[in-house]
């Protein structure tokens, strides 16, 4: 237990913490006791809404009389205060039937979790799709001439990715001459990531290395800038749902008072903007596909400035350390921190076993050239 935090001050705490949840309005220590028949009069109540202020885990608004959560109190209250819940079975089987109308369509599946989420924990959503839990790998490599001063390169990649780049030649080459720079690259660099091959290319008198023409490096330094783009396109891409649920809750709300209502206006643009460009969930995701569980960061513990006004609730989905993906839900730091993170346990969880189903069984990826 926490120094200072009582029994009483638990049940304080939580009944505050509930009770703002349900009302977006700042909790008096009168409707604590009209409420929930503490059996304690109001002044001793007030007492410890004073204490747990002073401690650091409730504040207060303005001159309201009223108390609001801190960070440290919704942190304190999930991890120890809150009811570990689970989805009813009704809401379970309903899931379960909406993603098996739509068996093996991994597309289909990734928009149903991000609108399951946000329609049950009536907040925004973010998912991203699985994609291989090892570096991208070089597998082999196609120089085509198709004109005199430009030829078409072909990478090919492990898990059957394939990137094409056309480029100018110095020098008009020969079918036969391109066919042996491309097999002598794909030789030297088959199954390096580009850290490997960026190591193995770098011209420095070191240990011995392969030698490579002007014209290879060239192409070298082509497959590199493909290999890069792809990982960051894949690190980028996030899908979103739920921007009306989370916009409906009463942070969005203008007041009638002008500053609150610039407030909620400067809130919903930093909404916009966080479930348009990923903006501040960059080290979130790799954080989440690096854990186990169900990961909750909340308001001022995001190392992002404009993050500190919500909570992320996430989990990595997935086969396994094969292939991995991350969904989750992001709303106000008011959130019902229970149903979030009972709905996405249960969403992980469910496209876990769907995904190893559709990549082939028992939780493992399936064997290079399988469907």
């Amino acid at each position: 237990m926490s120094a200072g935090l009582t029994e009483r001050r638990q049940t304080i705490l939580k009944l505050v913490i509930q009770e703002f949840v349900e009302t977006a309005t700042p909790v008096a220590s009168e409707t604590l006791v009209r409420k929930f028949g503490l059996g304690i009069s109001s002044a001793t109540v007030r007492n410890e809404l004073a204490a747990l202020e002073e401690l650091g885990y409730l504040t207060h608004l303005h001159t309201s009389a009223g108390r609001v959560p801190t960070d440290a109190g919704y942190r304190f209250f999930v991890e120890n205060l809150m009811e570990r819940t689970t989805l009813s079975l009704a809401e379970q089987r309903t899931i379960q039937h909406q993603f098996y109308q739509v068996r093996g369509e991994l597309d289909q599946w990734i928009q149903l979790a991000g609108a399951v989420l946000a329609r049950t924990a009536q907040n925004a959503s973010l998912v991203t799709p699985p994609r291989a839990a090892e570096r991208l790998r070089f597998r082999s490599l196609e120089l085509i001439a198709i004109h005199e001063s430009m030829a078409l390169a072909v990478f090919v990649f492990h898990g059957g990715i394939v990137k094409q780049q056309t480029f100018t030649l110095d020098t008009a080459r020969a079918a036969e001459e391109l066919r042996r720079s491309a097999a002598r690259l794909s030789d030297a660099l088959s199954d390096l990531t580009v850290s490997g091959i960026e190591e193995l290319a770098t011209r420095d008198a070191g240990l011995p290395r392969p030698t490579f023409s002007e014209f290879e490096h060239g192409v070298i330094d082509s497959l590199v800038r493909a290999m890069q783009a792809f990982e960051e396109q894949a690190q980028e891409q996030i899908h979103s749902d739920g921007l009306l649920e989370m916009l409906s809750q009463p942070e969005f709300i203008p007041a009638l008072a002008r500053d609150d209502a610039e407030r909620a206006v400067a809130r919903m643009r930093r909404a916009l903007e966080i479930l348009k460009s990923g903006r501040g969930l960059g080290t979130l995701i790799p954080q989440a596909l690096a854990s186990d569980g169900v990961q909750v960061i909340i308001g001022g513990e995001n190392s992002a400035d404009e993050m500190r006004e919500y909570s992320v609730v996430l989990a990595r989905y997935g086969v396994d350390r094969a292939i991995a993906g991350v969904l989750g839900i992001i709303g106000p730091t008011r959130m019902a921190y229970p149903r979030s993170i009972s709905t996405v346990r249960y969403i992980s969880s469910l496209m876990s076993n769907l995904l190893a189903e559709l990549y082939n069984a028992e939780g493992r990826a399936p064997e290079s050239g399988a469907p």
